[in-house]
């Protein structure tokens, strides 16, 4: 079985390559310690795929949310601690997986690449 991660991120929050970085770092950790642990192993065996795509604003971010909820997907969103760039408690990205890349496609398959 092939698994994937994907983070997905604001677009509209125009974040710098740094921050943006931090947020994607964020995103991957967080959804990883959500995932069972025969899910993370497989993949990374399969060599930790990870794709970053973007979505419009919040409200599209959080629709990701309730959709991997629905079927059961680990995920996690990340709210920033309001330090840098950003106000405290924006929402920036989330991630989502590792699972099956079927399962991860139902929820982030009609999403752009960052």
């Amino acid at each position: 079985m092939e698994f994937k991660q994907c983070i997905v991120v604001r677009d509209d929050l125009k974040l710098s390559p740094g921050k943006l970085a931090v947020q994607v770092a964020h995103a991957s950790i967080l959804s990883l310690e959500k995932a069972d642990k025969k899910t993370i192993n497989e993949w990374k065996s399969e060599g930790q795929k990870k794709v970053v795509l973007k979505v419009s604003n919040a409200k599209d971010l959080l629709e990701l949310k309730n959709n991997a909820d629905r079927i059961g997907l680990p995920n996690a969103v990340v709210a920033d601690a309001g330090l840098t760039e950003i106000l405290p408690g924006t929402i920036t990205a989330i991630g989502i997986g590792p699972a099956p890349n079927k399962m991860v496609d139902k929820v982030t398959g009609n999403l752009e690449l960052l």
